[in-house]
């Protein structure tokens, strides 16, 4: 567990919400990795030509970036990319500006990662700021549950 700072950044994905039913997620990865030609162009890349991230971002239905509802059952989830400042999604995708946080980063190498990081952050005195997020690095494939303590 490591305590980062991220500064705001714009999304492009495709959005989908827990009243789609149950597998929504795995189903609009499987839509938004099938058409990410439509929104390549539009990616933040590393300075040696990789994706800057590849995102898995969580909201309330207000889009106002808090947890999920009824105890984590109720929101919404973008599949997506890290886009450009200035990128304009094409039609069917969905732009979210995510607010600068300070989150604890994990490893999600386990299926009890997001309660155990529960446990953990309550142990510590420590609360939710916002929606949890799915980041995964291309550069080295791991992937990471960023949990926000402060927003910024």
């Amino acid at each position: 567990m490591e305590r980062i700072i991220m500064p705001a950044l714009v999304l492009i994905g495709l959005e989908g919400a827990t009243t789609d039913g149950p597998g929504f997620i795995p189903a609009l990865w499987e839509r938004a990795n099938s058409r990410f030609g439509e929104v390549a162009h539009l990616a933040k890349t590393n300075p040696d030509g990789t994706l800057a991230g590849v995102w898995g971002a969580m909201s309330d239905m207000s889009r106002s970036f808090r947890p999920w509802e009824d105890h984590f059952t109720r929101g919404l989830y973008l599949a997506g990319i890290e886009a450009q400042e200035d990128a304009v999604p094409p039609e069917g995708w969905t732009r979210w500006d995510v607010p600068g946080f300070e989150y604890l980063r994990v490893e999600n190498d386990a299926p009890d990662v997001f309660p155990r990081t529960l446990a953990a952050l309550a142990a510590r005195g420590l609360h939710l700021a916002g929606a949890v997020h799915d980041f995964t690095d291309p550069a080295t494939g791991k992937g990471y549950m960023l949990f926000p303590i402060r927003r910024l």
